[in-house]
């Protein structure tokens, strides 16, 4: 019989799910091409109500394990569900406009198929086995994979739709034959009790080692990491707008987590061995995804390899937790990477918040002709995206500073002169990305508009982005109390 304690570690799952159900029911019953303002309604109150209970739980500083150890709630993926669910309200609220110019919200798929994928984004947090994060991976796998082909008209995001698929098929298989061979070498699905059995060092390490690159390359597919970066581009540039914004910001916290998940929770005594992988996965995101970003016309390819770079800038700090075996550093270097992937959500939503107000029946807007004189047209506007490109590039005093220095720092303190040699590579790599940032900001303040039709917007796009560059600005400045969790967060996962 299932304890009482199990429940409590799911019932934020629980809430989610059986409200989605609710709402696919009440869709039923809605006006056929209506802008589906009670689905709307319905999603973003559950998602309140959602974001607060894993908030309580996080602030509540509990780690927790349910249904025979395969379930964990902890401040790390409290926090991580908080702020994932967080941002699929913010994506929900910029890009329902969009949707529903084009018309995508015909039925209310896109609303109850977002919580679908948010589900499987809490699955992935809370999984402490194996099997749990494979489950969790494949229901937001495959609900992102139906958003990407929402418009069943359009050729284009079709086309996207097969692309990610079938490469999604194989990074699945990557990584879940990468578990079956740990699950071999080991002989449980548990993560803790794979770090028991690694700790004995009794596992034939070839094995291990074998199980392990399929992993990293399972998990570097799914945070966009080159040269596993191939979907990216084309998923971005063809998926819907308002899709591209729903599989590029909250899944990226899911990615985060179950590296932390697998890599450090299950696999930390073959630290030695992922962390050189990592490195390599790093070093090449930051050289591809800049270099490749600066040759782009299109604003939404342009993000999506500015993706790639910022991914591999996240895991420079996943590479230095263990130094010659010795876990000092850890906290440091895994609460950076935290604080990076957190941030670089918040900015994304920004940025893409911005390309979808732009957009209208008809026009994309998508290309980087089409912010020309964005600040005649809109000052407001054109400060925001500012912002966000000055946070991407990593200029102070905007939050993506700190987040790259906090980074930065973590390698420094490791005192290897590898980890160094890596800090000052990514700062070189910072500064040939910041060309392509700035490139936006001098289209926006000093082309001249292509239309001169002013930019409007529905009140609460407008609150939610006015509020979306202040938090940037201003985490930028005090970025305090957001590294703090992080790092209490990260804590309480290494000692639980």
């Amino acid at each position: 019989m299932i304890d009482k304690l199990s429940w409590i570690t799911i019932y934020p799952e629980v809430v989610l799910l059986v409200m989605a159900c609710i709402i696919a029911l009440v869709d039923l019953s809605g006006e056929p091409g209506a802008r589906r303002t009670r689905t709307y309604v319905l999603t973003l109150a559950t998602l309140a109500v959602v974001a607060v209970l894993t908030g309580l739980n996080a602030a509540d500083g509990n780690t927790i394990y349910g249904f025979g150890g395969m379930v964990v709630s902890d401040p790390m993926g409290n926090w991580l569900k908080c702020f994932a669910t967080i941002a699929l309200m913010v994506t929900l609220v910029y890009g329902r406009p969009y949707a529903a110019d084009r018309d995508m919200l015909r039925g209310g798929e896109m609303f109850t198929i977002s919580m679908f994928a948010l589900l499987g984004i809490f699955v992935m947090m809370s999984g402490s086995n194996f099997l749990v994060i494979y489950l969790g991976l494949e229901l937001l796998t495959l609900s992102s994979y139906a958003l990407v082909a929402l418009r069943r008209d359009n050729a284009v995001a079709s086309e996207a739709a097969m692309k990610y698929f079938v490469l999604g098929a194989m990074a699945s298989g990557f990584l879940l034959y990468g578990l079956s061979m740990m699950y071999g070498a080991t002989g449980s699905l548990d993560v803790n009790e794979v770090f028991k059995a690694i700790s004995t060092h009794k596992v034939n390490h070839q094995v291990l080692v074998f199980g392990l690159v399929f992993i990293v390359a399972g998990l570097g597919f799914k945070v966009g990491a080159a040269p596993f970066h191939m979907w990216v581009p084309d998923v971005y540039q063809g998926a819907p707008t308002a899709v591209t914004l729903l599989i590029g910001a909250a899944p990226e916290l899911a990615a985060f987590a179950i590296i932390i998940r697998l890599l450090v929770e299950g696999l930390l005594p073959l630290a030695i061995d992922w962390q050189q992988m990592l490195a390599l996965l790093a070093i090449a995101s930051l050289l591809v995804g800049n270099l490749a970003a600066i040759a782009q016309t299109n604003l939404k390819r342009m993000l999506a390899y500015s993706t790639i770079a910022q991914m591999g800038f996240m895991l420079l700090g996943l590479v230095a937790g263990v130094v010659n075996g010795n876990t000092y550093n850890a906290q440091f270097a895994y609460s950076a990477s935290m604080f990076y992937i957190v941030t670089y959500v918040l900015t994304t939503l920004a940025s893409f918040g911005i390309i979808l107000l732009l957009a209208r029946e008809g026009f994309e807007s998508e290309e980087i002709v089409d912010l020309a004189g964005l600040n005649q047209r809109s000052p407001l506007y054109a400060g925001v995206m500012a912002v966000a490109m000055f946070s991407l590039a990593g200029l102070p005093p905007l939050v993506g500073f700190y987040a790259k220095l906090a980074v930065l720092q973590a390698l420094i303190a490791s005192g290897q002169a590898i980890y160094i040699g890596l800090a000052v590579f990514a700062v070189i790599m910072s500064l040939v990305g910041a060309f392509y940032y700035l490139r936006i900001v001098k289209v926006m303040y000093f082309d001249k508009p292509v239309t001169a039709s002013t930019v409007s917007a529905s009140i609460d796009v407008r609150f939610v982005l006015t509020l979306n560059g202040a938090l940037i600005l201003i985490l930028g400045i005090v970025p305090g109390g957001l590294m703090t969790l992080c790092a209490k967060a990260i804590v309480a996962t290494l000692t639980s």
